[in-house]
């Protein structure tokens, strides 16, 4: 007996927009006939363990094969099989579910049944038009007593439906591929796509006599089965490039109020904030979605790898893209708690272990501090700060280091810094030499850290160690009284600015010791973050005023030795100028014409 019809859809340009626009990338077809054929034998699974298939399950598994000459592509499963009925109902009528019928009529009967379904039939069928001029279908029914049937459509509304003979139970999906898609008739353009989506699939995948799948992935497992060994053997195969080993991991296993299982690693990472993304693989029941995890992940996770596998992040029709809901959300904010409670595990079980991982680890903490409240909250107590030493300290036991010596007039706790400790060093050294403690922080996102940290921790404030701040600190804790009279002090500052001759150099006269630098050179720690946020494209709507202009502070110490020189000498400005220049050397900041002039004064000094 034979049929025709015309399949239920509400519009006759359905095909051409499936092709178009239901998929981002036509390879997807060949994971949508697969996880089908799946979904029907899974189905078939779980009939029997309820007790409602009594026959022989026979070897389950899904073939792929292909025939370059006739250029077919067919996709066979062992599965459930669908009567003549059954496909006019899944089939054509394009917009009903099997999956959720299916669910629906034995969700009181099996709990498990509904996590073993992998998805919609509906429209990832249709997807196989994007590649073929004409798709048939042979299945057979598990259902005693029922005639095969063989279906055919050409890629337009009508199909043909007539009762045929097949030996065994299941169904063949046959793809006449179309003369643009050519690409996929070649047999390792087939092994690369079934290797991107299936390749955790629950049932064996076979393609070309070879089983391309692992059915049972280690996320699928109970850590307690796995060692650590299984997890590094796990990373290669994820990521088989890869020349480092995990630093360590975390197994993710939840099953309230949502389904999610997986497992992050964390990577060894350089220095520069380097966004490796898209490493994160994100499944739904064993079937490869995305590596695009933006929303499921928070921002700062973004660098991690590995695998997540859900049935509860909300896809699209076509499964491509995430839809951001409550699901999504909630799942975001288990994955950061997770990830804090092992950092915080770690510090506190193994705090040695911590400290050498943290050079990798380090800017993953920061930046989730920057991005997260809720995980700055947990990692405020397990991220460590460095100083010029490589001593490392937490935020608490650092101001306890401090507290006592690096103080200002107002009692706020000074935190001095370094943001390039060799460029820095005549600072650093000044610092040390008066007990005073310097951190490093020289990464790029150690600027807004440093922001976020001064407007936390309270009566702190944290300046560059050449910034003005650390002569003022100076000047309170060591109270040297100046070998000048205030006309000396007048005159020698009138000397310095003649010589200088620059009006964003702000000359005035301190009274340091004996041994600090004739002259020093610092920068108002404001205007310096005002431009270096500029620089960075921040600022907000300061960047209306225009760049703030250049603004030096110089420092002449009035009980240097050169000072009286300076004063008595027929060439106190020339001494002056040399003082000054030896000081903008220090800080790399004596280039070209005026690094010609100083080298060729030093030699007539001489």
């Amino acid at each position: 007996m034979q049929e025709t019809g015309s399949i239920s859809i509400h519009t006759e340009n359905i095909f051409p927009i499936i092709k178009k626009f239901l998929y981002s990338d036509h390879e997807i077809f060949l994971r949508e006939l697969v996880s089908n054929a799946v979904d029907a034998t899974q189905k078939l699974k779980s009939l029997a363990q309820l007790g409602e298939f009594k026959g022989e399950l026979g070897e389950l598994k899904v073939r792929v094969t292909v025939d370059k000459e006739a250029r077919k592509i067919t996709i066979s499963d062992h599965g459930l099989g669908m009567t003549a009925e059954e496909i006019k109902k899944y089939i054509n009528q394009i917009a009903f579910s099997g999956a959720t019928e299916f669910v629906e009529q034995y969700k009181d009967k099996d709990a498990a049944t509904k996590d073993q379904i992998i998805g919609q039939f509906g429209l990832g069928f249709y997807s196989a038009f994007m590649v073929a001029k004409e798709v048939e279908i042979f299945s057979q029914s598990y259902r005693e007593g029922t005639e095969a049937a063989h279906w055919i459509c050409d890629g337009s509304t009508s199909f043909t439906l007539e009762t045929t003979e097949k030996a065994e139970r299941g169904t063949d999906v046959v793809l006449n591929i179309a003369e643009d898609s050519d690409e996929f008739l070649e047999p390792a353009r087939l092994r690369t796509i079934l290797t991107k989506y299936c390749k955790f699939l629950p049932i064996p995948i076979e393609f070309e006599g070879e089983v391309i799948n692992q059915t049972t992935p280690i996320w699928t497992k109970q850590p307690a089965e796995l060692t650590d060994e299984d997890y590094k053997k796990f990373y290669q195969e994820l990521y088989p490039m890869s020349m480092d080993e995990p630093l360590f991991w975390i197994h993710l296993n939840v099953d309230y109020p949502f389904n999610l299982t997986g497992i992050l690693y964390f990577p060894k990472v350089k220095d520069e904030l380097q966004f490796s993304r898209n490493k994160i693989q994100l499944y739904s029941r064993q079937v490869f979605i995305t590596d695009e995890v933006k929303d499921v992940v928070p921002e700062f996770l973004m660098l991690l790898h590995g695998v997540i596998d859900s049935p509860d992040i909300p896809l699209n029709v076509s499964r491509s893209f995430l839809q951001a809901d409550a699901a999504v959300r909630k799942i975001n904010t288990y994955i950061t708690k997770k990830v804090a409670d092992k950092l915080s595990s770690l510090f506190k079980q193994d705090r040695p272990g911590y400290e050498e991982k943290w050079g990798d680890i380090g800017m993953f903490v920061k930046y989730g501090m920057l991005s997260d409240e809720k995980f700055y909250e947990k990692a405020k107590d397990f991220v460590l700060l460095k100083n010029v030493d490589n001593k490392l300290f937490t935020l608490t036991e650092y101001t306890e280091h401090i507290q006592a010596n690096q103080q200002d007039k107002d009692g706020n706790t000074v935190v001095l810094y370094t943001n390039d400790a060799e460029h820095q060093h005549g600072f650093v050294a000044a610092a040390q030499e008066r007990g005073y403690d310097v951190l490093n922080f020289d990464h790029i996102l150690d600027p807004h850290f440093v922001g976020q940290l001064e407007q936390k921790l309270e009566k702190t404030s944290f300046k560059r160690v050449d910034a003005d701040t650390l002569s003022k600190l100076i000047e309170k804790d060591h109270t040297t009284e100046s070998v000048l009279s205030e006309d000396e002090q007048t005159k020698l500052a009138d000397v310095y600015k003649t010589a200088i001759a620059n009006e964003a150099m702000h000359v005035k006269v301190a009274a340091l010791s004996p041994q600090d630098a004739p002259v020093v050179i610092t920068q108002n720690e404001f205007m310096r973050r005002m431009k270096d946020m500029q620089r960075t494209g921040g600022g907000g709507g300061m960047q209306m005023f225009g760049a703030f202009p250049e603004s030096y502070d110089v420092t002449v110490n009035a009980n240097h030795p050169l000072t009286q020189k300076v004063l008595a000498d027929g060439n106190g400005e020339k001494l002056a100028k040399q003082a000054f220049d030896l000081a903008l050397l220090a800080q790399g900041m004596l280039k070209g014409e005026a690094l010609t002039a100083f080298v060729k004064r030093s030699t007539e000094l001489l």
